[in-house]
């Protein structure tokens, strides 16, 4: 046992060791089906524990050395499991060219490979955060009943609509990842990530989008150039990219950890519901997380721990235990959902998600009000929205960027470009817990247009705080855009992200309506031009419509 993992094992709070002494094989050559050699380590506990230790698979585009050899390699070991930490194709010495998400069949291969081992003990786990998880799913469904459990943490069976959240584009999160994956091998790449950091900024406001891999990176990123070319809905280029239409085949025990601000969480949890349609029982945590906490990443390690000892061990614990009732929970519980309610209240333990709860509508109203009531009668909101100065982003989650949680959001609010509706005190607590939407009816004089949608938490010093949010990207000749009315009025529904908070007694409920958080969502130009290639900027008069014909209104998944 090193000094190293020993601090990482009391920081991250991981059981004890059992095995401090660990054997590090290193380079394993592992044979893909078009003849490329794909490198893995194998870390195992030096004196072999009875029975033998289970084999949990790790693969990864980041090294096997390092943060991720300790994570996933060493810690686990001493905690008596075989870890086999592989570089996926084109990365850390693997053969090939890395091609983002496409891994089903090296998944597979890896698999065959694993369970032809002497030391394959008959039963296999996998785990990993965000790309990582993906390669979790990219192999479940094939691999069949060997694949006993998976502990996937902020992560996704697709990441094609994380790429273009609402039909946008996740411009921050995407070139700050092209700007990692394209440095991180070169010879000091850690440092020139963080001095080129500044570089990377400057690069976010720029057009087009197509040069900003090169103003970020010095470089030409292949699969940033894809990510611009293949935006269309349906595009095939996703085909083998995605695995959400494989889930029901996935007989594993999944254990899907995530966060309220974290870039994936929508397609978590709908990953979390295509199982339990499969009639599956996976467990499902949601903490006050961004996507790269390390507390996040910690749950997930000792999750690690607790399930695939219970599943490929046979230890007694709660790997299949059936779901509760709801109640208040420490985050350690083993109930089926567990949810961290912000707004001062912490964990509670659901029997699952969503839970029952009422569907609400608050209404926009004249006067920037936000009423429980239909309205009547008013004129609508209007705005003007310029992308040559975009409405900016205020936290939210975006990859690598800090904050990402509640931050006060009256100086977004005081923007001439942002709408605001206000209900009244709250006079008893209010629990939203579940997914949140909006019902909009808008027009925007430019056809192509973005309605960007935040839900906040007002309080009593009139603080207001970001809750919840989302985008959706409008066309003029989309099917939907046929829904208009006589006058050109358009009923839209914006997914916000899911949330569990509580608006305490005295506060107020709030909802923002934008049409950019720039950069976390690439500007919309205004003039249908190619995502990749558009120049040309439009400014568009806005409306957002809330009379009795056009009720516009968000809905909250309100708690009994």
């Amino acid at each position: 046992m090193t000094i190293t993992s020993r601090l990482a094992g009391r920081i991250l709070k991981l059981p004890a060791a059992d095995h401090p002494r660990v054997t590090v094989d290193r380079d394993l050559p592992v044979p893909m089906r078009d003849g490329q050699i794909l490198l893995a380590d194998r870390y195992r506990p030096r004196s072999a524990p009875d029975p033998a230790p289970p084999v949990v698979l790790v693969r990864g585009p980041y090294g096997r050395r390092g943060l991720y050899g300790l994570l996933f390699g060493r810690l686990l070991a001493e905690r008596g499991f075989t870890a086999v930490v592989q570089s996926t194709r084109g990365t850390f010495g693997s053969g090939g060219v890395f091609e983002p998400f496409k891994e089903r069949e090296d998944g597979a291969d890896t698999v065959a490979w694993i369970t032809s081992q002497p030391w394959f003990t008959g039963v296999l786990g996998t785990t990993g955060l965000s790309y990582l998880g993906l390669t979790q799913w990219a192999l479940a469904a094939d691999a069949g009943p060997v694949l006993r459990a998976s502990v996937i943490t902020a992560s996704a069976s697709q990441f094609r609509d994380q790429t273009y959240p609402g039909g946008g584009f996740g411009l921050a999160s995407g070139l700050f990842w092209a700007n990692l994956i394209s440095g991180q091998e070169k010879r000091g790449g850690l440092a020139r990530m963080v001095a080129g950091r500044g570089r990377l900024a400057g690069s976010l406001s720029g057009l087009p989008l197509a040069d900003l891999d090169r103003r970020a990176t010095g470089q030409r990123v292949d699969f940033w150039q894809d990510w611009l070319a293949h935006s269309a809905p349906g595009d095939p280029y996703w085909d083998d990219r995605r695995f959400d239409g494989t889930l029901a085949d996935v007989t594993a025990q999944v254990t899907l950890i995530g966060g309220w601000y974290d870039i994936f969480l929508p397609w978590q949890v709908s990953d979390y519901a295509a199982l339990r349609a499969a009639g599956r029982h996976p467990r499902l945590t949601i903490g006050p997380w961004a996507h790269a906490d390390p507390a996040m990443a910690g749950t997930g390690l000792r999750e690690t721990v607790t399930r695939l000892r219970a599943a490929l061990l046979d230890e007694p614990g709660p790997a299949d235990e059936p779901a509760r009732p709801a109640g208040p929970t420490r985050p350690e519980d083993p109930g089926p959902v567990r949810v961290f309610v912000t707004g001062g209240i912490g964990w509670r333990s659901l029997p699952d998600w969503p839970p029952p709860a009422r569907s609400t509508p608050w209404y926009l109203a004249d006067g920037g009000r936000l009423r429980s009531e239909p309205p009547v009668t008013a004129e609508p909101g209007r705005y003007r929205y310029d992308p040559a100065d975009p409405t900016p982003a205020l936290s939210g989650p975006v990859l690598g960027s800090r904050p990402a949680g509640p931050v006060d959001n009256r100086e977004l609010e005081a923007r001439a470009d942002v709408l605001v509706f206000t209900g009244t005190a709250l006079d008893a607590d209010l629990d939203v817990i579940g997914p949140v939407s909006a019902r909009l009816h808008v027009t925007a004089s430019a056809g192509y247009a973005d309605f960007f949608v935040r839900l906040c938490d007002v309080h009593p010093d009139g603080r207001s705080l970001n809750v919840c949010d989302g985008l959706i990207r409008l066309r003029p000749d989309e099917p939907d855009a046929a829904a208009a009315d006589a006058d050109g009025i358009r009923p839209v529904t914006v997914e916000l992200w899911p949330t569990a908070h509580r608006f305490a007694r005295g506060h107020r409920i709030r909802l923002q309506v934008s049409s950019g958080a720039v950069p976390r969502f690439a500007r919309n130009t205004g003039t249908g031009e190619p995502l990749g290639t558009a120049t040309t900027l439009v400014a568009s008069e806005q409306a957002v419509h809330h009379d009795a014909d056009h009720p516009s209104a968000i809905v909250l998944p309100v708690m009994p």
